[in-house]
């Protein structure tokens, strides 16, 4: 017998616990931290348990995502912010990061990641979701909330950002 509140579908049990690899993969890029990832990952695991008559008719993967996207954006307007930000979208860099110079023994992985963490919140997320997540076009703007355009253009924006970073030439406006 299962508890009070909870959600009698075994295929959304099953679907709950195929989507963690993805939705890590996910929560950690949108982070950069492995710790803050998990415990994002679990917050959308518990809501999305305990709220599963919200998911309707929609694909509950992508649902899952909306869900994990939403709680990384309450957490993060919940937070203080620390110290003054630039550019709306970009994260304060932790101290060990600060470092500028560029190391040519260093590894094209390294080098990705650190570009991809450097992308705009939005543009890292639409890229993450269509590149790295494989979700269409359409999937990824209904997560994300945004016109299949808007998500579009994000994603080519990212794509050039990073392509620019990784060349080491300055991106095009």
């Amino acid at each position: 017998m299962l508890p009070a509140g909870t959600p009698a579908d075994p295929d959304l049990r099953e679907c709950l616990l195929g989507a963690i690899p993805a939705l890590r993969a996910f929560a950690h890029a949108l982070t950069d931290d492995g710790a803050r990832g998990d415990d994002l990952v679990q917050d959308a695991l518990l809501r999305a348990w305990s709220g599963a008559d919200g998911a309707g008719d929609r694909d509950a993967t992508a649902w899952l995502f909306t869900i994990l996207r939403a709680r990384f954006y309450a957490e993060r307007r919940q937070r203080p912010r620390v110290g003054p930000r630039k550019r709306e979208g970009l994260r304060p860099d932790p101290p060990e990061r600060r470092r500028e110079s560029v190391r040519p023994d260093r590894s094209e992985t390294v080098r990705f990641r650190e570009a991809l963490r450097r992308l705009p919140d939005a543009q890292r997320e639409a890229l993450i979701l269509v590149g790295g997540q494989r979700f269409t076009y359409g999937e990824a703007a209904a997560i994300c909330g945004v016109a299949v355009g808007t998500l579009k253009s994000r994603v080519a924006r990212a794509r050039a950002r990073l392509a620019a970073e990784l060349e080491r030439r300055p991106p095009r406006p």
